[in-house]
């Protein structure tokens, strides 16, 4: 399976480099990418955030690098694209099963700040998924959780 990951914070999934997840990379089984959406910011100074659409408290992640950095992936049209937010359905087994069994690629989006410009799910992405009822700073924890389950 591969598995690609959109993050702000790639230095956070260090923990998918080792144990039962690295024997699975090493046996060509797993293919895990950890894509830096700064990377593709158009901002000389890599800004990815911006203020919400018609003000409001909080701010979003803008949708340039997000797009770019989604668009950038071989076969992101086929694949299964996640975003992991608090609003989606909940992650369970079942769920991973039924992920393992009918996909083989799967590009997980994190979000952080207030979320994602609503375009970039209504344009890009297939499920928000959720990993329980309460708030996180960001989407990379859960992001581990479901690449791990």
């Amino acid at each position: 399976m591969k598995i690609d990951v959109l993050t702000l914070f790639p230095e956070m999934f260090e923990p998918l480099k080792t144990s039962i997840l690295k024997r699975a990379t090493d046996n060509g089984k797993l293919d895990i990418n950890i894509i830096d959406i700064r990377e593709f910011s158009k901002d000389k100074h890599k800004k990815c955030d911006d203020y919400t659409f018609g003000g409001g408290p909080g701010m979003l992640m803008m949708p340039q690098p997000i797009y770019d950095a989604m668009t950038s992936i071989e076969g992101y049209q086929s694949a299964l694209k996640l975003y992991m937010s608090p609003k989606g359905e909940t992650f369970s087994q079942k769920k991973s099963k039924f992920i393992a069994m009918n996909y083989d690629h799967i590009i997980i989006l994190c979000g952080h700040y207030e979320g994602v410009d609503q375009r970039i799910i209504d344009l890009l992405i297939d499920e928000e998924v959720s990993i329980g009822d309460y708030v996180l700073t960001g989407g990379e924890i859960p992001a581990m959780v479901v690449v791990d389950a």
